[in-house]
């Protein structure tokens, strides 16, 4: 079964929240990579891979993605919804 997730709006209009039903990020140590970077987490590396997204922060069961200014959420949320249901 896929991992059921809540995307909420934030101040920041180039980010948005995501929880999630289920923990995806272990430990207590946070997450936070640029695009770019290279990680051994499936679904970090699935989600700095999509085009437009500029950087992801995460711990425990939500993560924040940072878009690039000039990208748009219609084009990205629907990759980051795929990027989850692969897990």
């Amino acid at each position: 079964m896929a991992i059921q997730i809540n995307v909420q709006e934030t101040p920041n209009p180039n980010a948005v929240k995501i929880n999630t039903s289920e923990s995806i990020f272990t430990g207590s140590a946070s997450i936070s990579l640029k695009k770019g970077a290279t990680t051994d987490h499936p679904l970090a590396q699935a989600l700095l891979n999509i085009e437009g997204v500029d950087n992801i922060f995460g711990i425990n069961n939500f993560v924040t993605i940072t878009k690039e200014a000039n990208a748009d959420w219609d084009q990205i949320l629907p990759a980051v919804e795929a990027a989850f249901e692969a897990v």
